[in-house]
């Protein structure tokens, strides 16, 4: 009833995903979703969350009282926002090509779109333009703008080795590619001898991308519009990480 209230009331398909998450989140802690006590409990209770995460669990529930015409006093939560880590073009490579083939295309499209991993989850073949070498995003995550890509013929050469059987580019689940992903980067940091590589997760790829497209090109209204950002502001922080690694100019 919750997931279809919300969808009713405009919200993504990534929004209703992520607040159901939160609150099966909280039930598997012992939570009461009618009992705001003991909410509260459950989240004080856990210290493997981030913050950020308590943050969204807190926002989700904030919303289940809403539409149950109940409120709560809801604990603060600070949230403060930390330069993500940029790795090497090399580093992001060597994963890339040490991953299994289903795995090495779905790197390579976050190394060259920016996309989120939900994003090129959700992929579509028909998505794929392999003639012209144009992959369109028309249903993006939080809210963003729908973006599209000319990409590498390297990467229709990946996409068009994998299987057709079915109308995703990349069937199964996203819980299941990232469990092989954390395999495969920990395997390839021991064997490369660089443990920098297990600081990379799907969403560095978009940080990187990001970070050094805007050491190209320096427009960062061109950045905003690569990550399909609709406010500005979310981009900025990609100016101060490339005036570090890089130096002014």
């Amino acid at each position: 009833q919750y997931e279809w209230t919300m969808q009713q009331d405009g919200y993504s398909k990534e929004t209703i995903r992520v607040n159901s998450s939160c609150l099966r989140a909280l039930i598997e802690r012992g939570a009461n979703l009618l009992d705001t006590v003991s909410v509260k409990d459950a989240l004080a209770r856990e210290q493997k969350w981030s913050s950020a995460r308590k943050r969204n669990a807190i926002t989700a529930y904030t919303l289940f009282l809403k539409f149950n015409g109940m409120a709560w006093n809801k604990p603060k939560c600070e949230v403060t926002r930390k330069f993500p880590f940029i790795p090497t073009e090399q580093e992001i490579d060597a994963l890339i090509a040490g991953s299994g083939k289903r795995n090495t295309a779905f790197l390579q499209i976050l190394k060259e779109t920016a996309m989120r991993s939900g994003e090129a989850k959700r992929l579509e073949w028909t998505d794929v333009d392999r003639e012209k070498s144009i992959i369109t995003l028309n249903e993006p995550e939080k809210g963003s703008n729908p973006r599209m890509w000319k990409v590498s013929q390297r990467l229709i050469g990946m996409l068009n080795a994998l299987p057709k059987a079915c109308e995703q580019v990349f069937p199964g689940s996203l819980k299941s590619m990232k469990g092989t992903w954390i395999d495969t980067r920990a395997r390839l940091a021991e064997t490369l001898q660089n443990p920098r590589l297990k600081k990379i997760t799907f969403y560095t790829f978009r940080h990187w991308k990001a970070t050094t497209e805007y050491h190209k090109t320096k427009d960062i209204l061109y950045v905003q519009q690569l990550l399909g950002h609709r406010e500005i502001k979310n981009t900025m922080i990609y100016i101060n990480i490339e005036h570090t690694i890089f130096g002014l100019s």
